[in-house]
Parts: structure tokens; sequence; C-alpha cells
């Protein structure tokens, strides 16, 4: 017995992962029967209600005919007594309506045939009571009212009405017994409708409450099972992102090194010449400044990727510029590159910095060029275009108005494979020595942080198609101005800017005595401090202090407050500020604010210069 009933329990807990599974259709199946059985009572109940309908009929008929037949009766009495013919005028409709009333109960008797056979009965003995009456009128009229009465004596109309009345109670009795019947099914029918309705409500009420159940569980095990997957999936981002991180590091470490050999050696040979009495220094120091200003570059890329490097935007007519760099492309591309143009008429503007835009273009096209080492062709295209809700899911972009660059080569193009890792730092598949590999991951990085998208259709063998993606501008128009190239040496190292005092604060030693030095090899006066309570002190103490040459993070004041504070004190003051890692900490929505003039390191003698001279000559900036 105990292991006969623990094998049902064993069958239903083996069951019960189904029965939750399949609820609404159980449900739906339950409550599909319970309609059915709603169905059927409404229609017992509707069928119930029409027989007690008809029961009601036949009683009411059953009197009416009772009733006519005491009519004819005292019709006939009337007439034999007065001899007025309007009694038999009465008399002998109610016949009639006997006749009526008799058809009348037949139809509705008709499945009841032991109600019919009673009738059958009724009939005749309303004949036979009939017979009788109009024999003692026929007495009546021929004889005199007292042969009529004599005759009325004589004959067995007494028997024959109680026949009438004892058939029509016989009647009346059945259909009594009927009527209650059918009203006790009409009750029943009514509560077992009630009691359906109730229970399939509950049945869907439990049914709804057990899916909702279900569906929670079912959702929480959805939840643990995505925050799993998606634990996993962090795992595996992690693993990646180091895996980047290494060859990313690998790759940097590879570049710098060459580039700090260049330094470090160029370096070592000018001491050792200088030390020997020698000053013929200058191709190792133009061997130097090179691989410095290589690394620059190098980093300066890395922070373009990252989309650390602050941009300065303005308004650019896309098709001017391309058409500008033509002469360049052209140069730097050689012959064995044929260059197109296809520029769209009423090209939109847009609003990017123009110089790493250059430099984006540029990339593309040097990339492409090695792409085709027999040569080929390569074109630049610009077209307008509207990003709808699909295509913006399927590019990943934001839907919108934008402002299209495509450049397309002829060469080897790129496999699935390559065209999806494109955009990698130090991602290449040249030579060793051809390429750094950060060429397109700096268009990526600067695209990215213009707001645009940039994507890549390739097929080996048949070339690529590099489309860039800006957003138009609208409300603007990008002003002509002839872009300003810069110096390649310094204009005019003996100039007198002595007039100009700079107060200098960074908080690297080695780097503030590199900026005061360079600084005063231009010409300035300069003071210099360590940090921004000190700065604030020569600044009150020198009141004729122009510009205010500040490092951006320094540690508890840093750049941005010390410049605030130095222009509430001094309204007339410059500021230039200078970093390596900007976003933080002076700009917003990685865009370099109106007004403030950043110059990044590390710098040259030529670019300090040259900025140090703008912020002079225009109006202070904040």
């Amino acid at each position: 017995m105990h292991k006969s009933i623990g094998g049902i329990a064993h069958m239903f807990r083996d069951f019960r992962p189904l029965i939750r599974s399949r609820l609404p259709e159980i449900a739906a199946v339950v409550l599909l029967a319970m309609v059915g059985i709603m169905g059927w009572l409404i229609w017992e109940y509707n069928r119930t209600v029409e027989l007690l309908q008809r029961t009601v009929d036949v009683e009411t008929s059953i009197l009416e005919v009772f009733s006519n037949v005491q009519d004819a009766e005292s019709g006939n009495r009337g007439y034999i007594l007065t001899g007025d013919e309007l009694f038999l005028q009465h008399y002998s409709q109610s016949v009639l309506k006997i006749e009526g009333d008799v058809v009348k109960l037949q139809r509705l008797l008709a499945d009841n045939p032991e109600q019919l056979r009673t009738l059958g009965n009724l009939k005749l003995a309303i004949e036979e009571r009939f017979s009788e009456l109009k024999q003692s009128i026929d007495v009546r009229r021929t004889a005199g009212i007292d042969a009529a009465i004599a005759s009325i004596r004589e004959g067995s109309g007494r028997e024959a009405m109680e026949t009438v009345r004892a058939t029509v109670s016989q009647l009346e009795a059945t259909e009594n017994k009927l009527h209650l019947s059918r009203i006790a099914n009409v009750r029943l029918v009514t509560i077992a409708g009630l009691a359906a309705a109730g229970l399939a409500l509950v049945v869907v009420i439990s049914s709804m409450a057990a899916w909702i159940w279900n569906t929670r569980r079912e959702a929480r095990e959805l939840l643990a099972t995505i925050a799993e997957r998606e634990q996993n999936e962090d795992q595996i981002r992690q693993m990646q992102k180091i895996e980047a991180v290494g060859q990313l590091s690998g790759g940097l470490a590879h570049d710098l090194n060459n580039m700090l050999a260049v330094v470090i050696s160029g370096l070592n040979l000018i001491e050792k010449r200088l030390a020997a009495g020698d000053t013929n220094v200058q191709r190792f120091t133009s061997a130097a400044m090179d691989g410095a200003t290589r690394a620059a570059t190098l980093t300066n890329r890395l922070m373009v990727f990252s989309r650390q490097l602050p941009l300065a935007p303005q308004p650019i007519d896309v098709n001017r510029l391309v058409g500008g760099m033509l002469e360049l492309l052209q140069r730097t591309l050689g012959e064995t590159t044929k260059t197109k143009t296809v520029l769209v008429a009423g090209l939109w503007s847009t609003n990017a910095d123009a110089g790493q835009l250059e430099n984006a273009i540029l990339n593309l096209a040097v990339n492409a060029r090695d792409a085709m080492p027999g040569g080929g062709n390569l074109t630049f295209e610009t077209t307008n275009c509207d990003v709808g809700d699909t295509d913006s899911l399927r590019y990943d972009m934001p839907a919108g108005q934008y402002v299209s660059i495509a450049v397309t080569d002829t060469g080897e193009g790129m496999t699935p494979e390559v065209a999806t890792r494109a955009f990698e730092p130090f991602f290449t598949t040249k030579g060793v020595g051809k390429g750094t590999g950060l060429g397109l991951s700096q268009v990526y990085g600067f695209i990215k942080q213009s707001g645009g998208h940039i994507k890549i259709y390739s097929e080996p063998g048949h070339g690529t198609t590099i489309t860039m993606y800006l957003p138009r501008l609208r409300g603007s128009d990008p002003e002509q101005k002839t872009r300003v190239t810069k110096k390649d040496a310094l204009s005019d190292l003996k100039k007198d800017n002595s007039s100009h005092i700079i107060l200098v604060v960074e908080d690297d030693t080695r780097v503030r005595e590199m900026s005061v030095s360079s600084l005063r090899e231009l010409g300035y006066t300069v003071i210099h401090a360590n940090g921004a309570e000190s700065a604030l002190e020569k600044l009150d103490a020198h009141p004729d202090i122009t510009m205010l040459f500040t490092d951006i993070v320094m540690p508890e004041i840093n750049g941005r407050q010390l410049a605030a504070e130095a222009l509430r004190r001094r309204p007339d003051i410059k500021v230039l500020y200078t970093t390596g890692f900007a976003r933080d900490a002076i700009v917003d929505s990685e865009k370099l604010d109106a007004g403030l003039h950043l110059i990044a390191k590390p710098f040259t003698l030529v670019q300090l210069d040259a900025k140090v001279s703008e912020v002079l000559a225009v109006g202070t900036a904040r």
C-alpha cells in the first residue's frame, strides 16, 4: 500500500513540470469544457422554461374548455326557459369556442400520450352532453317548454356533465404535477448553471494565478540565467580586453622603444661630441627630434583612438575641404594611384575638427594606396544621407541626417575576419616596419568622438569602401576661410617678447624647467611656480604678469580652478592650458570649450611659439 502511494506521488512529481509548462493549454481546455457545459445548461434551462410555459398554456386551455361548456349550458337553459333566440346565439358561440380549444389542447399535448387519451375522453363526454342539449332545444321548439323540461329531467345530462367535470379535473391534476416538476427542473438547472459558472470562474482564476506564478518563477529563472550569461560574457569581454591591452601594450612598447632608441642614441652621441669639444651635432639633434616627434605623434593617435584628445569643432564645407586636399593627396599617394572625386551638389555642412578630418581622409587614402601595390583608382565621394530607424538599428548609430564621405579603392579587399578587426589598435596586415596599425583606429576614434559613425564594405579581390558619417549641422554655414599652414621653423627666435611676463605653473619639476627654458628661449620674461598656492602669491606680487601658462592636472587645486581664481583677481590676464590628458579635466562632451586655449604635451618650440603668440593676440581666454 505504501509503495503504491509512493509510486503515485512519484508519478505526480514527474508530471508537475509538464503540468506547469502546459498550464495555459490546460486552463484553455478546462475553460472550453466549462463553456460547453454552460452552453448545455443554458439550452436545458430554455427547454425547461418552454415546457413550463406549455404547461401553463395547457392549464389555461383546460379552464377555457370547461368555462365554455358551462356557458353553453347557461345559453341552453335561458332558451328553454324564455324561448329567446339570443340565448341560442350565446350557446352556439360557446360550442364553436370549445371546438377551437380542443384543437389547441391536442397541439399542446402532442408529446404527452396519456393526456391525449384523457383529452379524447373529455371530447366524447362533451359531445354526449351537447347532444342532449341539442335534443332539449329541438323539443322546446316543437313541443313547448313543459315538454322540454320533462325531456331534460328524463335525460342523462347530469351524468354527462359530471363526466366532463371529472375528466377536466383529471387533466388539471396531471398538468399540475407536470407544472410542479418543471418548476423544480428550472430551479435545478438554474442552480447547476450558477454552480458551473462559479466553478468556471474558480478554474479560470486559479489557472491564471497558477500561470502568473509559473511565469514569475520562469522569469526569475530566466533573469538568473541572463545574469549568469552576462557574468560569463563579462568574463569573456574582460579576457578580450586583457588580450587587446596586451596587444596594444606590445605594439606601443615596440614602437616607442624604436623611437626612444633614436632619441637616447642621438642624445648620447651629442653628449659625447660636446664633451670632446666637437659642436657638429646637428645630424644627431635632428635624429633625436625626429624620434621624439614620432613618439608624440604616436601618443596623439592613441588619444584620438581612446577619444581623449580635445577637439576644436567648427562648421565645415566638406566638399571644399576634400577639394582643397586633392593636390596634397595626389602628391602623397604617387603617380600609380589615380584619384577621382564625386562631390554631390548641395552637400550639407557638418561640425567637426577640420584638422582631424583632414588627417582621417589622409589616413584612409594612404591605407587604400597600400592596398593597391600595383596602382589603381581611388575615389572620394560625398553625399547627404538620412538614417531611418531601421538603418539605425542595423548600423548601431542614432537616426538622423548625416554627411557621408566615402573612400573607395580598387585594391586587394579584406576578408570578413580582417574587416571586423580593422579598427583595432596595432592590428595590421602589412609587413613588419610598414605600418603601426593605428591609422584606422585613429579615424575610428575621431569619428566616434565627433558623434558620427564609420563602416567598412569590402570584397576580397574587388576593393574596399570605407564610409565616414558626420552629423549634419543645421542653422550655420561654414565660412570660407583659408587654412593657415603650420610653420616648419620658428619665424623669429630673436624677436623681443620681454615685455610679456608669463607665469608658468607646473608640478613636475623637469617639465616646468623645460617650459621655462623654452619660453625664455622665445624671448619672454618668465616667472614659475610649482603649484596653485605659490602661483597666486606670485600673481599678487607681480601685477604686470601678462599670461598664465598652467598645467591642468595638479594636486589639491587643478589648473581650471587656478585659472578661475586668477581671472577673478585679474580679469585681463590671458590663460593657456597644457596637459597630456584633457578629457576629464578641461572639456565637456569631449569637445574643447569655446574660448579655451590648450597646447597638448609634448610640444615643440615651434608649436609653443605659435600658440603663445595666438593667445596673446586674442581676447582673454576663460
